[in-house]
């Protein structure tokens, strides 16, 4: 198999390199001085976080995890993952490719309605919210999906979930 990059691809992880050097490893102090000024309870985002999202949009360096946003395969996004993974907190929340976001995202532009695309797809595309993923119960090792005991039931036009999460992740954002 050929791991070599397309010249699409080695554009966007040189510039994406060049974002981390200049603004989001000088950023990470400036990052945790204000979480650890404001505690482990404030779940507030630190203003450095939307100026590097402005600078990564203005880069062209945003949704870069979907082939039809950004014009990179699965392999070639690889390497860009690969470079956010030198600042796991701030770059992927930086250029909009942080999970659960990435996965809820694909899954709306698969399957949402166009109510559920304006409802939530827009914002999270445009960085303006962040979601979560709920799957963790107490009782049950629900890392394995055919151990959940939650319930989902159509009742007319709508569905009722019933159940009891331990961990969401993103839930304080």
């Amino acid at each position: 198999m050929d791991f070599a990059l397309s010249a699409t691809a080695e554009d966007v992880t040189g510039r994406m390199w060049d974002f981390m050097r200049e603004h989001v490893f000088p950023a990470e102090a400036t990052y945790h001085a204000w979480r650890r000024e404001r505690g482990h309870d404030d779940h507030a985002l630190p203003p450095v976080m939307e100026e590097l999202k402005a600078e990564a949009r203005k880069r062209g360096l945003w949704n870069l995890f979907h082939h039809e946003l950004a014009g990179l395969t699965n392999l070639e996004y690889a390497s860009i993952a690969e470079i956010t993974g030198w600042s796991p907190v701030l770059a992927p929340e930086a250029i909009n490719c942080g999970a659960p976001d990435t996965g809820n995202m694909e899954t709306l532009m698969l399957f949402g309605t166009p109510e559920h695309k304006a409802q939530w797809l827009e914002p999270l595309l445009a960085g303006e919210i962040r979601s979560g993923f709920a799957m963790t119960e107490p009782d049950v090792a629900s890392s394995d999906a055919r151990n959940i005991q939650t319930s989902i039931v159509r009742e007319g036009d709508e569905y009722v979930i019933n159940g009891r999460k331990w961990w969401i992740t993103g839930s304080a954002d």
